[in-house]
């Protein structure tokens, strides 16, 4: 396995992952037009490339054999501060992998490196949301230390899934 940081050159294939990860994980929850228009508009590799290029979003790809099978992302400034009381929080954007990859420490070798990143940066919180029904990841937050702060909504297309906004202050 290799980790590494994201380049231009990835976006197209991160755009790839993404849309196949969600899908794997959420697909089943949305009608197909709210899911087509959520994967057209976020998981394209315009978007994804924006991403890589820009200030706000920090990505680490993990490979196995030359494959994308696995990314986290960092975003800088949260779009979720005004729920948090920490003087300086980063938000975990996404920490996906594809489903023959989940189970390997892959995700947690992607905390892992997430903690690393928000400490070098002098953040003093983590915050993260997560779907209201994803206890597996739930648990995998809360072991790190993680607790919910608040309930809030995340959109793919029409439809407003329940989610849980987690914190973690360093």
């Amino acid at each position: 396995m290799i980790f590494r940081p994201a380049t231009l050159a990835d976006a197209p294939a991160l755009a790839e992952l993404g849309a196949e990860t969600f899908v794997a994980a959420f697909g089943h929850l949305y009608k197909p037009e709210d899911l087509e228009a959520f994967l057209a508009e976020v998981h394209n590799p315009e978007a994804v490339g924006e991403e890589i290029a820009g200030d706000s979003c920090t990505h680490c790809l993990v490979e196995d054999d030359g494959a994308l099978v696995a990314f986290c992302k960092l975003r800088y400034p949260t779009k979720f501060g005004e729920y948090s009381d920490a003087r300086d929080p980063i938000e975990l954007g996404q920490l996906y992998a594809l489903p023959t990859h989940t189970g390997s420490g892959i995700g947690a070798q992607l905390m892992d490196w997430a903690l690393e990143q928000a400490q070098a940066g002098g953040h003093d919180a983590i915050l993260l949301s997560v779907y209201a029904e994803n206890f597996g990841a739930q648990r995998f937050y809360q072991r790190y230390g993680f607790g919910k702060i608040a309930d809030i909504t995340f959109q793919v297309g029409d439809h407003l899934d329940p989610e849980y906004l987690y914190e973690l202050k360093l």
